[in-house]
């Protein structure tokens, strides 16, 4: 072979090559212009509510995203989706596909499973953060006769509570061989494992969270033992349980529920109707066993199936990622969580089905966006393990 005929070759692997790429370019774009009318036509679904759908819609929406997991078939989907009253709208945002019977399905999964979600205020947003103004405290003013003159009174304070939210991501993958033959449907198997670590990662921040690229708990604040008048805004009370290892031993005149009422008792009435205790199941044990001075247990149990314990005549809800009782430690809180703290979600867990960048594996690219932060420091307080 002379140099020409060599030469001649190479141009000619070369302009293989680039028409080979440009064919592969052109794939990847019609894919993506299909993934992202599949996100416009589905997108105008609520979190976790479906837009109001009919049963027969919403599983129509669930097998069409069976579909898309396992073969990724967008063409397939738009066929199931065919039906003239599920007509949606669109979404700029980007991003390949959000699914929103999968979003529904999991976002009623972390409400049953994180107590907070329960508890806490929860806002949809459709920005990176959540604003909005805080009043921290009240004017002053005074009563005058008629002719004592009228001095400046101090004006209010004004804060501003910025909730960013932040991301939980995970990226298995998986043979497209196995999506194709298992006997269970490993796809959606494996989107549902990480619905539910995404779960347990997101409540686990709400309670010790340090607010760096993740929610910011509760548990991390400052604490004082001052009350609402004069504790400074950004830090929550506590009261001790007057035991620096625990609960004070039961006498005559003497209940270890005792610091129990303190608690109940520091907190303002505008919060204390509709406040809960919140501890985990050890610290529970402890507590169920506590009477008072006359005998009489303080802990109610349900009486039907459904309704939660009492205690001291309010609800307890069992979170797992509260302390222990151990020195130091902050193992019961009792609030209007409502009022004390704001979760804050971007939107559904989202999808993304990568069998491109590492064939023969098909990747799974899944993320929720979400962030979590106290917004008043007087509706949530803390019981602290300490002798004063």
């Amino acid at each position: 072979m002379d140099w020409n005929e060599l030469v001649s070759m190479l141009d000619k692997q070369s302009d293989a090559i680039v028409e080979f790429r440009k064919n592969i370019d052109s794939r990847l774009d019609n894919e993506k212009k299909e993934r992202e009318g599949l996100e416009a036509r589905m997108n105008r679904f609520a979190l976790g509510g479906g837009g109001g759908k009919t049963e027969h819609e919403l599983k129509t929406i669930g097998e069409a995203f069976r579909t898309y997991i396992k073969s990724g078939d967008v063409a397939g989907i738009h066929e199931q989706m065919q039906t003239k009253d599920m007509s949606v709208g669109s979404d700029p945002e980007g991003g390949y596909t959000v699914y929103p019977t999968l979003s529904s399905s999991i976002t009623t999964r972390i409400f049953e499973s994180s107590p907070l979600r329960r508890l806490a205020r929860v806002v949809t947003i459709g920005s990176d953060s959540f604003e909005e103004l805080v009043d921290i405290n009240e004017p002053d003013a005074g009563w005058v006769g008629e002719k004592q003159a009228r001095p400046d009174t101090n004006t209010p304070d004004l804060g501003k509570l910025r909730i960013p939210v932040r991301e939980i991501y995970a990226m298995p993958k998986v043979t497209q061989k196995l999506l194709d033959d298992s006997s269970i449907d490993v796809g959606e198997w494996l989107v549902d494992k990480c619905g539910k670590k995404f779960t347990r990662m997101e409540t686990s921040a709400f309670f010790s969270g340090d607010g760096v690229l993740r929610p910011r708990g509760f548990l991390t604040y400052p604490t004082a033992s001052t009350d609402d008048d004069t504790r400074a805004w950004g830090t929550l009370q506590y009261v001790a349980t007057a035991d620096a290892a625990g609960f004070k031993a039961a006498t005559a005149t003497i209940s270890p529920a005792d610091c129990l009422i303190d608690l109940q008792s520091e907190m303002k009435g505008e919060y204390r109707d509709k406040a809960v205790w919140l501890m985990n199941k050890r610290t529970a044990g402890i507590v169920r066993k506590f009477k008072d001075i006359d005998g009489a247990f303080v802990w109610q149990n349900a009486i039907a199936v459904g309704q939660p314990n009492m205690l001291l005549g309010h609800p307890v809800v069992l979170a797992e990622d509260m302390p222990d009782v151990e020195a130091g430690k902050f193992p019961i809180a009792f609030g209007d969580f409502s009022e004390g703290y704001t979760i804050v979600d971007r939107h559904g867990d989202r999808v993304l089905r990568d069998p491109y960048t590492d064939k023969p594996n098909v990747r799974f690219f899944m993320y929720r966006r979400v962030g979590g932060d106290v917004n008043n420091f007087e509706a949530i307080k803390l019981l602290k393990v300490a002798a004063s």
